[in-house]
């Protein structure tokens, strides 16, 4: 069994540290949990880590968030992964800060990384865990929200968030992503 594990963000050091590249921070954490290495290859950087007799394929776009489908689209044809093992790792402002939700599918939410992965892809069934950053900005404000750095109160309520993701991300690969929503959503 073979899995394409996508955490979403923007490369460049003017972007670490913040709330659009949560995604990049769960899969940097994975990688580490799980000893592997990271090289950049065509469109990502990228670990190949094994996991309970499961391969995964941790990718971090670096075509930009809003280009992210076709790094996602590249590397799943390239490894030959089903749709269905893909899990897409994104933040979300619908969401209060610290929410994990898991999804089998749904639409963009406005997010225009997802737009574009829906868009490459040909569909909105696939996987994706949410993770909340909140949305305590004024109206317009929302692109300086997201690329802003995370305030101190914020890195310590998110940093055993990010291990609770990275367990989502583990047993999404061992049980599917049903079981895995029963499991952490709405907790």
């Amino acid at each position: 069994m073979k899995y394409l594990i996508a955490g979403l963000g923007n490369i460049g050091a003017e972007y670490l540290n913040t709330r659009h590249n949560i995604g990049f921070e769960v899969a940097d954490i994975l990688i580490h949990d799980l000893k592997g290495e990271v090289k950049v290859e065509r469109l990502a950087s990228l670990s190949r880590l094994k996991y309970r007799g499961r391969t995964l394929v941790v990718i971090k776009p670096t075509t930009y968030m809003n280009l992210s489908g076709k790094a996602i689209k590249y590397w799943l044809e390239k490894e030959k992964i089903p749709k269905e093992n893909l899990i897409v790792i994104l933040d979300d402002i619908a969401l209060p800060t610290g929410t994990l939700r898991v999804k089998a599918k749904g639409g963009d939410a406005g997010h225009n990384g997802l737009t574009d992965i829906i868009e490459k892809l040909g569909t909105n069934v696939f996987p994706r865990l949410r993770i909340g950053v909140g949305d305590n900005f004024p109206k317009g404000r929302q692109v300086d929200y997201v690329l802003g750095q995370w305030t101190k109160s914020e890195e310590k309520l998110m940093l055993p968030r990010i291990e609770v993701a990275v367990d989502i991300v583990k047993s999404f690969v061992t049980v599917g992503v049903e079981r895995t929503m029963g499991a952490y959503n709405n907790k």
